[in-house]
Protein backbone atom coordinates (compact mmCIF):
# COMPACT_ATOMS: atom_id res chain seq x y z
CA UNK A 1 0.00 0.00 0.00
CA UNK A 2 1.42 3.15 -1.02
CA UNK A 3 1.68 5.69 1.42
CA UNK A 4 0.90 9.67 0.56
CA UNK A 5 3.91 11.87 1.50
CA UNK A 6 3.65 15.56 1.77
CA UNK A 7 6.15 17.04 -1.79
CA UNK A 8 9.43 18.36 -0.90
CA UNK A 9 9.99 21.52 -2.14
CA UNK A 10 13.43 21.47 -3.56
CA UNK A 11 15.18 24.49 -2.29
CA UNK A 12 17.98 23.83 -4.79
CA UNK A 13 15.60 25.07 -7.65
CA UNK A 14 14.68 28.42 -5.72
CA UNK A 15 10.99 26.88 -4.35
CA UNK A 16 10.28 27.87 -0.79
CA UNK A 17 12.24 26.79 2.27
CA UNK A 18 11.42 23.01 3.08
CA UNK A 19 8.31 23.08 6.05
CA UNK A 20 9.35 21.96 9.64
CA UNK A 21 8.19 18.33 9.46
CA UNK A 22 4.78 17.08 11.23
CA UNK A 23 6.33 15.01 13.51
CA UNK A 24 2.92 12.94 14.12
CA UNK A 25 2.32 12.40 10.76
CA UNK A 26 5.76 11.11 10.69
CA UNK A 27 5.35 8.40 13.28
CA UNK A 28 2.21 7.40 11.79
CA UNK A 29 4.11 6.55 8.70
CA UNK A 30 7.31 5.20 10.47
CA UNK A 31 4.71 2.77 12.55
CA UNK A 32 2.98 1.14 9.07
CA UNK A 33 6.77 0.82 7.86
CA UNK A 34 8.20 -0.67 11.12
CA UNK A 35 4.84 -2.71 11.96
CA UNK A 36 5.22 -4.35 7.84
CA UNK A 37 8.81 -4.90 8.19
CA UNK A 38 9.09 -6.21 11.81
CA UNK A 39 7.19 -9.07 11.82
CA UNK A 40 7.06 -8.58 16.26
CA UNK A 41 4.64 -6.25 16.83
CA UNK A 42 6.71 -5.39 20.54
CA UNK A 43 9.37 -4.30 18.43
CA UNK A 44 7.20 -1.36 16.38
CA UNK A 45 6.73 1.26 19.44
CA UNK A 46 10.78 0.98 20.19
CA UNK A 47 11.63 1.72 16.59
CA UNK A 48 9.30 4.42 16.01
CA UNK A 49 9.96 6.32 18.80
CA UNK A 50 14.02 5.60 18.68
CA UNK A 51 14.04 6.91 15.20
CA UNK A 52 11.90 9.88 16.22
CA UNK A 53 14.50 10.68 18.74
CA UNK A 54 16.93 10.69 16.06
CA UNK A 55 14.93 12.49 13.63
CA UNK A 56 14.41 15.50 15.85
CA UNK A 57 18.09 15.50 17.43
CA UNK A 58 19.13 15.61 13.42
CA UNK A 59 16.63 18.20 12.69
CA UNK A 60 18.09 20.62 15.80
CA UNK A 61 21.37 20.42 13.86
CA UNK A 62 20.42 20.89 10.19
CA UNK A 63 17.31 21.27 8.58
CA UNK A 64 16.11 17.52 7.11
CA UNK A 65 15.23 17.77 3.49
CA UNK A 66 12.69 15.05 4.12
CA UNK A 67 12.09 13.39 7.57
CA UNK A 68 10.05 10.55 5.32
CA UNK A 69 13.22 9.28 3.77
CA UNK A 70 15.76 9.46 6.84
CA UNK A 71 13.01 8.22 9.27
CA UNK A 72 12.69 5.56 6.65
CA UNK A 73 16.48 4.66 6.87
CA UNK A 74 16.96 5.27 10.69
CA UNK A 75 14.20 2.76 11.42
CA UNK A 76 15.61 -0.12 8.68
CA UNK A 77 18.87 0.16 9.92
CA UNK A 78 17.41 0.13 14.04
CA UNK A 79 15.78 -3.39 12.55
CA UNK A 80 18.83 -4.57 11.21
CA UNK A 81 20.47 -4.12 14.18
CA UNK A 82 17.85 -5.73 16.48
CA UNK A 83 18.21 -8.70 13.74
CA UNK A 84 22.06 -8.98 14.36
CA UNK A 85 21.21 -8.64 18.16
CA UNK A 86 18.53 -11.52 18.46
CA UNK A 87 20.72 -13.96 16.17
CA UNK A 88 23.66 -13.85 18.19
CA UNK A 89 21.45 -15.79 20.82
CA UNK A 90 19.68 -17.75 18.29
CA UNK A 91 22.43 -20.11 18.18
CA UNK A 92 23.35 -20.53 21.39
CA UNK A 93 21.40 -23.78 22.78
CA UNK A 94 18.19 -23.07 24.73
CA UNK A 95 19.07 -25.71 27.22
CA UNK A 96 21.62 -28.06 28.25
CA UNK A 97 20.42 -31.50 28.34
CA UNK A 98 20.97 -33.57 30.71
CA UNK A 99 22.02 -37.09 30.83
CA UNK A 100 19.82 -39.32 33.83
CA UNK A 101 21.60 -42.15 34.28
CA UNK A 102 23.63 -42.36 37.14
CA UNK A 103 27.24 -41.24 37.04
CA UNK A 104 29.82 -43.68 37.08
CA UNK A 105 31.03 -43.46 40.55
CA UNK A 106 27.40 -43.99 41.74
CA UNK A 107 27.45 -47.19 39.69
CA UNK A 108 30.63 -48.57 41.57
CA UNK A 109 29.18 -47.68 44.47
CA UNK A 110 26.06 -49.32 44.05
CA UNK A 111 27.44 -52.54 42.19
CA UNK A 112 29.86 -52.52 45.74
CA UNK A 113 26.71 -52.16 47.90
CA UNK A 114 24.80 -54.93 46.10
CA UNK A 115 28.16 -57.26 46.84
CA UNK A 116 27.95 -56.15 50.17
CA UNK A 117 24.46 -57.08 50.62
CA UNK A 118 24.41 -60.68 48.60
CA UNK A 119 27.35 -61.55 50.65
CA UNK A 120 25.78 -60.06 53.89
CA UNK A 121 22.59 -62.04 53.29
CA UNK A 122 24.13 -65.13 52.71
CA UNK A 123 26.24 -65.42 55.78
CA UNK A 124 23.16 -65.18 57.02
CA UNK A 125 21.22 -69.01 58.96
CA UNK A 126 18.72 -70.26 56.03
CA UNK A 127 15.89 -69.22 58.19
CA UNK A 128 16.70 -66.06 58.32
CA UNK A 129 17.92 -65.33 55.08
CA UNK A 130 14.62 -67.24 53.58
CA UNK A 131 12.35 -64.52 55.90
CA UNK A 132 14.48 -61.61 54.35
CA UNK A 133 14.16 -62.85 50.66
CA UNK A 134 10.14 -63.81 51.25
CA UNK A 135 9.56 -60.19 52.85
CA UNK A 136 12.14 -58.05 51.23
CA UNK A 137 12.45 -59.22 47.71
CA UNK A 138 9.39 -61.24 46.70
CA UNK A 139 6.83 -59.10 49.16
CA UNK A 140 5.28 -61.39 50.86
CA UNK A 141 2.99 -60.85 53.79
CA UNK A 142 4.53 -61.59 57.41
CA UNK A 143 1.19 -63.81 57.71
CA UNK A 144 1.73 -65.70 54.44
CA UNK A 145 5.65 -66.17 55.72
CA UNK A 146 4.52 -67.91 58.88
CA UNK A 147 2.21 -70.18 57.21
CA UNK A 148 4.38 -71.33 54.50
CA UNK A 149 7.31 -72.19 56.59
CA UNK A 150 5.06 -73.23 59.94
CA UNK A 151 6.43 -70.17 62.20
CA UNK A 152 4.57 -68.11 64.63
CA UNK A 153 4.12 -64.06 63.64
CA UNK A 154 6.16 -62.86 66.08
CA UNK A 155 8.96 -65.51 65.44
CA UNK A 156 8.92 -63.97 61.55
CA UNK A 157 8.99 -60.32 62.78
CA UNK A 158 11.94 -61.32 64.94
CA UNK A 159 13.45 -63.14 61.94
CA UNK A 160 12.80 -59.35 59.71
CA UNK A 161 14.26 -57.52 62.55
CA UNK A 162 17.33 -59.50 63.08
CA UNK A 163 18.01 -59.80 59.59
CA UNK A 164 17.69 -56.02 58.89
CA UNK A 165 19.76 -55.51 61.66
CA UNK A 166 22.26 -57.38 59.96
CA UNK A 167 22.53 -55.79 56.78
CA UNK A 168 22.47 -52.65 58.23
CA UNK A 169 25.56 -53.37 59.82
CA UNK A 170 26.98 -54.38 57.43
CA UNK A 171 26.20 -51.28 55.38
CA UNK A 172 27.43 -49.40 58.27
CA UNK A 173 31.22 -51.14 58.88
CA UNK A 174 31.69 -50.67 55.24
CA UNK A 175 30.82 -47.15 55.17
CA UNK A 176 33.48 -46.76 57.65
CA UNK A 177 35.77 -48.20 55.94
CA UNK A 178 35.07 -46.36 52.81
CA UNK A 179 35.44 -43.33 54.96
CA UNK A 180 38.84 -44.40 56.03
CA UNK A 181 40.17 -45.24 52.30
CA UNK A 182 39.70 -41.76 51.32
Amino acid sequence: MAIPLPQIKDAAHGADAVPAPDWEAVAAALRRYVRARAGRADLVDDVVQETLSRLVQQNRERTLVSAYALGFRIAANLLVDQHRRDSRYADAPEEEHISEAPLPDRVIAGRQELSLLSATIAAMPPLRRDVIVRRRLRNQSCAAIARDLDLSLKAVEKHITRGLADLHQALASAGGARGNDR
